[in-house]
């Protein structure tokens, strides 16, 4: 039973990363590199699709609230992380630390959480990529079969000006409301998603062939993005309709977190999934070039301009349409064709950004969990496969080609609301314990060097352990049962492979 909590020494820790081949990944990222991996991972399908939803069927106009309260937790989370990065600068992010601080078992546990998040993130941002990419084409006479634009058994309705649309209650009273007959719209279900399937073959590649190419290409598709969002927020001040805003907080329907506060909660915990990225940065430590100094910069920096990006678009999305209709795959174009004809050129420059932007949060996602898997694997709690690197190019190249597959199934079988959510809880359970390893870091390894400090210890942590838990009780009890399916699975490999594999249990005490 000792061995299910034996912890590996922070010194073990570096001295492996020298010692046992680890150090093969390339160092080549900057400060600057990482704040944009950062950015490209944070702003993305959250911003560019979830807003709407989350502001639809949640919050309203009060989404505002949902971001300020998710991206105090992210704070709090983030300066937790930006400690344990400066003082193990390892591949690994949350599991790494874990590893450190809380034992084998409980690092098992965060590495798997983890991977639910980082691996149906990539899924869940590529199907946001389809959205947007298929409205795009769509602009220009080029139209995918709808059955080949959507998740698995997806029921879709094509509608005169909108285009193909999944039928949701909404449309249908929509329809009602203005005496038409539904059976008279052309309608079809979905087989696959192949839009977000093709991009991440595509990134998977790009992966493969190298870190530094892979965070150039990421680096143009942030600028692209914010140059769109900031454009598309000082223009659209001119469009808002203070009447939209009200009220700022709708009425509860009478249903627990259908609007009102507990719709703004639920709201804050949906639209986490928005915030997740951050915490990527760290798994890039082994390919920094001064990892103490650049991954604060990296985690921190990107976590706050997500953030004023976040709030600015909130304001002028719902000001501008109002939020009973912004429960669609392209809200912000949606937003744009309410200004008017005169702002029609808008409108291929926000979903052309859209594509960037969320191309961008699908490779910081698919670089990240192959990296986790890559350091377990090192460990031995998964097998030695997943840790190979390439011979030319220096990346893990089995772990990112099996992560890849694995997305692409889930992406074209499955709906960014279902896979959000679960990315949700995942998020918020990693950063529990991320918090309270630095509590009991503190007490257990007072003396160890910290370049990076979080500072008003143990306040901060607490806060962000309160925060995060208490967003994780207000998603629903469906994604908390798939959350113990998937830890139910993770403890049988865990038990069935990794325990008997691993080989900080089979060294010496």
């Amino acid at each position: 039973m000792n061995n299910l909590f034996r912890r590996k020494p922070i010194d073990q820790l570096i001295s492996d990363v020298h010692g046992n081949g680890q150090g093969e990944l390339r160092r080549v990222l900057t400060g600057r590199n990482l704040v944009m991996l950062g950015v490209g991972a944070i702003v993305g399908a959250g911003i560019f699709v979830l807003s709407g939803q989350v502001a639809a069927m949640y919050s309203g106009p009060a989404i505002l609230l949902s971001f300020i309260i998710s991206g105090i937790a992210c704070a709090f989370a983030g300066l937790c992380y930006a400690e344990f990065a400066s003082m193990i600068p390892i591949s690994g992010s949350a599991y790494t630390y874990a590893y450190a601080t809380l034992g084998e078992l409980v690092a098992w546990i965060i590495g798997w959480d983890i991977t639910l998040e980082y691996l149906f993130a990539g899924s869940a941002i590529s199907v946001g990529w389809s959205g947007y990419m298929v409205s795009f084409l769509h602009d220009f006479g080029i139209d995918i079969p709808a059955a080949l634009t959507a998740s698995t058994g997806t029921h879709l309705i094509h509608l005169p000006v909108e285009g193909w649309r999944e039928l949701t209650p909404s449309i249908e009273d929509l329809i009602a409301s203005q005496g038409l007959d539904i059976n008279t719209f052309e309608q079809t279900t979905a087989i696959v998603n192949l839009p977000a399937v093709a991009i991440i073959t595509i990134l998977m590649v790009m992966l493969i062939i190298g870190v530094r190419e892979s965070a150039t290409f990421n680096a143009a598709m942030v600028i692209v993005k914010v140059s769109a969002i900031l454009l598309f927020a000082i223009v659209g001040f001119a469009f808002i309709k203070v009447e939209n805003w009200q009220p700022f907080i709708p009425e509860n329907t009478g249903s627990f977190g259908e609007y009102g506060w507990s719709g703004i909660f639920r709201g804050a915990a949906v639209i986490f999934f928005a915030y997740i990225g951050f915490d990527a940065v760290s798994t890039a430590a082994q390919e920094t070039r001064q990892p103490s100094r650049d991954l604060p910069v990296g985690i921190l920096g990107s976590l706050g301009v997500a953030t004023v990006l976040y709030i600015l678009v909130a304001m002028v999305l719902t000001g501008i349409v109002s939020y009973r209709f912004l429960n669609v795959a392209d809200p912000i174009a949606v937003a744009v064709d309410a200004m008017g004809e005169k702002m029609f050129w808008l409108r291929p420059v926000i979903k052309l950004a859209a594509v960037a932007g969320i191309t961008s949060g699908a490779l910081v996602m698919l670089m990240a969990q192959p990296r986790i898997f890559f350091t377990m694997s090192k460990d031995g709690l998964l097998p030695p496969i997943l840790s190979r690197v390439h011979h030319r190019f220096k990346t893990p190249y089995v772990s990112t080609i099996v992560i890849c597959i694995l997305a692409a199934i889930i992406a074209g079988t499955f709906s960014i609301g279902m896979l959000s959510e679960l990315i949700s809880v995942g998020t918020l359970l990693a950063f529990c314990i991320v918090c309270g390893g630095v509590l009991i870091l503190r007490k257990t390894e007072p003396d160890a060097p910290r370049p990076f400090r979080v500072p008003w210890v143990p306040a901060i942590p607490i806060l962000g352990i309160v925060i995060c838990f208490g967003q994780m009780l207000f998603l629903t009890k469906a994604t908390w049962i798939r959350l113990i399916i998937w830890m139910l699975v993770g403890f049988i490999i865990y038990f069935g492979y990794g325990r008997k594999h691993s080989k900080l249990n089979n060294r010496p005490q």
